[in-house]
C-alpha cells in the first residue's frame, strides 16, 4: 500500500510524522484484533477499540471515553451498546447523580482486556527484537516525553 503523497512527503524523503506514527499503529490494531479473534473474542472489531484502549473503560464515563476516542458521545454510545450486547461491558447510573452513567467490565470484557495487554507485550518484544532493546527503549522513552507534552493533549 502506497502512502498518500499529501503525508509522503517531497519525492526522495522520508515520510512525514502522520504517517511514520500512523502506519504501525495501525499494524498494532490488526495484530490486536487478529490475536483476540484467534484466543475466542470473535466479535471484537477495530471500531471497539476506541472502547478499549489505554487506560479501558472500566470505571470512566461514556463522554470521556468519547473524548479520548475523539468521536461524539453518540458513536461512543453506539459502540457501548454493541459492546454491552455482545457481554463486554454494563453500562449502569451513577448513584446521586441524576442521568450520569459509567462503564464496567463484564467479566468476558476483562479477560478480553487481559489478553490485549498480553498481546501488546508480545508487539513490544518483537518490537525490541527487530530494533534492538537500546533503540526500543529509545523509542518508547521518547513517545512517553510526547505522551506527557501539551503538544498531544
Amino acid at each position: 500500500m502506497s502512502i498518500p503523497q499529501s503525508e509522503e512527503g517531497p519525492p526522495g524523503k522520508p515520510p512525514l510524522i502522520g504517517a511514520l506514527l500512523r502506519v504501525p499503529a495501525q499494524a498494532i490494531h490488526r495484530k490486536l484484533i487478529n490475536d483476540l479473534k484467534a484466543a475466542g473474542f470473535e466479535d471484537l472489531s477495530l471500531p471497539h477499540m476506541a472502547v478499549l484502549q489505554y487506560p479501558g473503560p472500566d470505571g470512566v464515563r461514556p463522554g470521556i471515553l468519547a473524548e479520548r476516542a475523539g468521536m461524539s458521545k453518540q458513536a461512543m454510545n453506539q459502540l457501548l451498546k454493541t459492546l454491552e450486547g455482545l457481554g463486554y461491558v454494563t453500562r449502569s447510573t451513577v448513584p446521586d447523580e441524576r442521568g450520569a452513567r459509567i462503564v464496567r467490565f463484564t467479566k468476558r470484557g476483562r479477560a478480553a482486556f487481559r489478553k490485549m495487554v498480553d498481546i501488546l507485550a508480545d508487539i513490544e518484544r518483537e518490537w525490541s527484537r527487530e530494533l534492538g532493546p537500546k533503540r526500543f527503549a529509545e523509542l518508547k522513552r521518547l513517545l512517553g516525553i510526547l505522551w506527557d507534552s501539551r503538544l498531544v493533549r
